[in-house]
């Protein structure tokens, strides 16, 4: 069986810690466990894993987050991935930090990598898994505080919360969706 795992984040050194890059460190650190090697390819940096059994393709779309549904849909189709079979890693500024959350689908809250996503596949029916990042920022600064790095308690905490959100792809990869949501979510 196969999985496409896209995490959402900004290609470049300027967004590399950046809290809306966080899609991009939780599969950095699958594919550390994994000991999977990211490289450029069509649209993305790609690492290709084993896991029980199982083939998981990891993207990091080169897309820049508002084009992030162009790299989804073509890795989709040229490793002819069933929706059901692909999860979305992205931030959430209405989860406070470090929260994880995992379901099958929903609005996309805002969030442009997710518009996108959804516009392109046509469906807002696909699992993501959103990773808190709070909202610590005043009117008209949401820009601001998405694109800025996390904090000196953000970063002492990231490492811990990052190796949670392995679990969540683990789980959906062998336990499927639902079991996953209830034995992980909230944690």
């Amino acid at each position: 069986m196969k999985y496409l795992i896209v995490g959402l984040g900004n290609p470049g050194v300027k967004y590399e810690n950046t809290r809306h890059n966080v899609g991009f460190k939780v599969l950095d650190e699958f594919a550390k466990e994994r000991e999977g090697k990211f490289e450029s390819d069509r649209l993305a940096d790609v690492a290709k894993v084993k896991f029980k059994g199982r083939t998981i393709i990891l993207i990091k779309p080169t897309t820049f987050m508002n084009l992030s549904g162009k790299a989804v849909n073509y890795w989709m189709q040229a490793e002819k991935i069933p929706l059901e079979n692909v999860l979305i890693v992205t931030d959430d500024i209405a989860l406070p930090f470090g929260k994880l959350r995992m379901k099958g689908k929903g609005s996309d809250g805002g969030h442009n990598g997710l518009k996108d996503t959804q516009a392109v596949l046509g469906t807002p029916n696909y699992a993501r898994l959103r990773f808190g990042v709070g909202a610590e920022f005043s009117s008209g600064r949401q820009v601001d505080y998405v694109l800025g790095e996390w904090s000196i308690n953000e970063k002492y905490n990231l490492s811990e919360r990052l190796k949670t959100s392995t679990e969540f792809i683990k789980g959906f990869t062998t336990i499927g969706l639902n079991r996953t949501m209830s034995n992980w979510n909230g944690k």
